[in-house]
């Protein structure tokens, strides 16, 4: 086992703790933070124990699938460094697609795919989609510093090897998709993904541009979509996202609605997953 960083992420100074097992890199992470670790690190494994998606669930990540944790430590904004997720997900997309140009995926738009079938899709706000199914999830974590700097732990679970059966959606995994790609090669296209984009996002100045590179990609962009948030359900048609990449539904009445914070439903899966 041999992570190695892009010779573009070494340029920018970035940093590589590897690991063949771990806890959680996010939590390894921010400890690192607290410890007085300056940031531009990256902490991989191979196989996580205690990883965890959003709103608390369970990522499970078998030896062979990619969990990585890049470590931004700075004067940064809380609201501007939540968009460091979009970040995340181009610079993984951009990775993907230097490993397969040559994918052809067939991904059906009503399941929130792209409809040229030929690239993997951003699902608002931190998944990757191929065929329709979920690659990769990406999760922020945060703490300020004793200092007053703060830190954020970008963590990116990407099924290599294997995917979950049992969940309440569609999954895969790169293998699965016919791919012949290891975690550790995966970990170095997107170390010199994300130096690139982040050089782009330019401390949050740059997040128009990052924004438009995101909806370039955008699963579901102009399709049904079902909103599940605090317990209602908001059903319309996925619009954009705004300046601050909230996501923005055209309702059923015409009205406009931006969302922070909530679970994405497209096409047919938002009338079976959202009611």
């Amino acid at each position: 086992m041999t992570f190695q960083l892009a010779p573009e992420a070494l340029d920018q100074g970035y940093r590589l703790e590897g690991h063949h097992t771990v806890g959680s890199t996010n939590a390894l992470a921010l400890e690192r933070a607290t410890n007085g670790d300056a940031g531009n690190l990256w902490i991989c494994a191979l196989k996580q124990e205690s990883g965890r998606g959003r709103r608390g669930r369970a990522w499970e990540t078998p030896v062979g699938n990619l969990a990585a944790t890049l470590l931004v430590v700075g004067s940064h904004d809380p609201k501007r460094a939540a968009t460091l997720g979009f970040v995340a997900g181009l610079s993984l997309s951009d990775a993907l697609q230097a490993a397969l140009p040559d994918a052809d995926l067939s991904v059906a738009a009503d399941a929130g795919g792209m409809r040229d079938g030929s690239r993997f899709a951003l699902k608002w706000p931190n998944d990757v989609l191929a065929d329709g199914a979920k690659l990769s999830g990406i999760l922020l974590e945060s703490t300020f510093l004793p200092d007053g700097r703060f830190a954020v732990a970008v963590g990116i679970g990407v099924n290599v090897v294997a995917h979950p059966a049992d969940l309440p959606y569609p999954a895969t995994s790169l293998q699965a998709l016919g791919a012949d790609l290891t975690a550790e090669d995966l970990l170095s296209l997107l170390s010199a993904a994300w130096a690139r984009n982040i050089a782009l996002w330019d401390e949050g100045r740059g997040l128009a541009v990052i924004r438009d590179l995101w909806l370039a990609r955008a699963a579901g962009l102009g399709g049904d979509v079902a909103v599940r948030l605090d317990g209602a359900v908001l059903r319309g048609t996925f619009e954009t996202i705004d300046e601050d990449c909230r996501f923005v539904i055209r309702l059923n009445d015409g009205s406009l609605a931006q969302i922070a914070a909530g679970d994405v439903h497209f096409g047919a899966v938002a009338s079976a997953s959202a009611s």
